[in-house]
């Protein structure tokens, strides 16, 4: 029972950690008023980034071998534990299909910071396009928040590239 004491301890401290990084992540993002449409793919990146990792560490095979000997004791901890694993799971799931998603939209981007106003004018239908693609058919990335956030760092491209023009004019 001792063991299964410090094994306890160690699983809630775990357990508060990963608790810690489900609601950082859920937080409001802060980002520069004129950030394009990269940024955006590279937020969900890093994201995946993060949870593939801990989605790792929490599947290695010390951790299995701290919930098995867990489950054996019938600890009471090991539901926070498989509520926050399906947690992670999810989180992990969703940032890998957004950008998988995003990267469909990566070569808009590229051509889009390099057009003119007027050669802009031909990427956007395919453009949007792919975005209402994206709204039709994506489990995760369909929300009014998701698509808000890149339609306005599409804008914001878009009005970066006509200062530009008119800057170099």
């Amino acid at each position: 029972t001792e063991i299964t004491e410090k094994l306890e301890e160690a699983l809630m401290i775990w357990i508060k950690q990963i608790r810690q990084v489900l609601v950082e992540s859920e937080q409001m993002r802060r980002e520069a008023d004129d950030v394009g449409p990269s940024a955006e793919l590279e937020y969900w990146k890093s994201r995946m980034s993060s949870f593939n990792s801990l989605l790792e560490e929490i599947r290695s095979s010390r951790v299995k071998k701290i919930i098995s000997i867990l489950q054996a004791a019938r600890s009471k901890t090991l539901k926070q534990w498989k509520d926050l694993d399906g947690s992670i799971t999810v989180a992990a799931n969703e940032a890998k299909d957004n950008v998988s998603y995003l990267y469909t939209l990566d070569k808009f981007f590229g051509s889009l910071a390099k057009a003119s106003p007027v050669t802009m004018m031909e990427h956007v239908p395919s453009l949007m396009n792919a975005v209402c693609m994206i709204y039709c058919t994506s489990p995760y990335y369909n929300t009014s928040e998701c698509m808000t956030s890149l339609l306005l760092k599409i804008t914001n491209q878009m009005v970066n590239v006509c200062k530009m023009y008119l800057h170099e004019g």
